[in-house]
């Protein structure tokens, strides 16, 4: 019996078509990602949105790159209490038990734990949080997704005096921080170098030193209000930040107060009773502002909520992690391109986030630009931006974007 052309060829389709539906997907290789966290902790009530975060940037990478790249990430938690001893004394496990090839760091217990060995481990982390002054050394591991602290806020005082003071004069101002954490003292250390380098940008009324979670700040407000501060910065902890803002309305004024993105707006609303308590405040950092703005970011979160299981809220701590985990996956990508994806190792992880400048369309509103590591320094240094938010008329919103942060010596 003689087979019609067309019959055949459409028979031979069909078992094309039927190999392929049965066929198995492109091997995969399965990298599992260490993410140092803190459930037990001070950071414990959000670690949840930072959790949640990393996990579902991680599910949608798999999706819509690892994939075709070969790659699959598995995110596997380790609590370190934000402690640095703990932090320390988990390591060696972690390393025995996921072989990582870049991992999730949260903030200076993991970087002061960790930063000294790492080269020799040759695993990369990431950091959600801002980098510090101690920390801008050469050949480092761990990988700042922010540039230092003090980057962000010299860019938000330049901003602040040629668009609100207008540029003619210096701005005056206050800083609240405390010596207890090397953070927060590098914080104080760093801004007292920009104002005395910068006499025609800012004149610093006083570095207020008080405890991390202060009773009353009250006296010390007065004080630096009497003196002439149009602008006061707190950028530190949580607690100070809410004793300010208490101090601030118990003396009925209303000079403007800078947060940071870890006692960002968000974060302080529920402590002060809501966003409108917080009316002409800021935020000022390389990371989102999770405002009330149809954004780019907030649309890519809306993504995650109905696509990939995120469950946390439009918050500040969400928007860190989402930040250092587009940073994570874009890095392993890169790695992969060149090296392939069955082939990866911390040190070409490692290396693709030294000779790659990811552009900032890469990371959908969540960094303040484009992200470029160096030998010379593990955050952005090259041409570092920061976002700023505000709130006005009883909502959060960002007044500018990917603001310039200035060239800043070693202090």
């Amino acid at each position: 019996m003689k087979i019609h052309p067309l019959y055949a060829a459409r028979t031979l389709l069909a078992s094309v078509l039927a190999a392929a539906a049965i066929a198995p997907a492109a091997a995969q290789t399965t990298y599992q990602v260490p993410s140092l966290s803190d459930f037990s902790g001070p950071f414990a009530s959000v670690m949840p949105f930072f959790a949640g975060a990393r996990e579902s940037v991680l599910a949608w990478w798999n999706v819509e790159h690892g994939a075709q790249l070969g790659v699959k990430l598995e995110l596997k938690p380790f609590d370190t209490r934000y402690d640095t001893a703990q932090t320390a004394s988990l390591w060696p496990g972690v390393l025995a038990s996921t072989k990582p090839v870049v991992g999730f760091a949260l903030g200076g217990p993991d970087t002061a734990a960790l930063q000294q060995r790492l080269p020799n481990d040759k695993v990369p982390l990431i950091l959600g949080s801002a980098s510090n002054g101690f920390g801008w050394r050469p050949n480092q591991w761990v990988m700042s997704t922010r540039p230092t602290f003090v980057h962000e806020i010299s860019g938000f005082i330049e901003w602040f005096q040629k668009t609100k003071v207008g540029g003619s004069r210096p701005v005056k101002l206050a800083m609240f921080t405390t010596e207890a954490s090397p953070s927060f003292a590098d914080m104080g250390k760093g801004v007292i170098a920009y104002a005395k380098a910068n006499p025609k940008v800012v004149e610093l009324v006083e570095m207020v030193y008080v405890e991390p979670q202060p009773a009353d700040v009250t006296l010390q407000l007065r004080r630096v209000l009497n003196a002439g501060a149009e602008l006061v910065l707190v950028p530190s902890s949580i607690q100070q930040a809410v004793a300010v803002k208490r101090a601030m309305q118990a003396l009925s004024k209303n000079v403007p107060l800078m947060f940071s993105a870890h006692n960002a707006l968000t974060v302080l609303e529920k402590p002060l009773g809501g966003m409108a308590a917080l009316e002409g405040d800021y935020e000022a950092h390389a990371s989102v502002v999770t405002g009330s703005d149809d954004s780019e970011a907030k649309r890519f979160y809306d993504m995650l909520v109905a696509k990939h299981g995120l469950k946390a809220p439009w918050h500040a701590f969400t928007g860190l992690g989402l930040g250092q985990a587009l940073v994570l996956v874009r890095g392993v990508e890169a790695a992969a391109r060149k090296n392939g994806g069955d082939k990866l190792t911390g040190e070409n992880v490692h290396q693709a986030l030294l000779d790659t400048q990811f552009p900032s369309a890469q990371f959908f509103g969540f960094t303040g630009g484009d992200i470029d590591f160096s030998v010379e320094a593990p955050f952005p240094l090259k041409d570092p931006r920061i976002n700023i938010g505000q709130v006005v008329g009883g909502k959060l919103k960002t007044v500018a974007a990917a603001v310039p942060v200035p060239k800043l010596a070693k202090w």
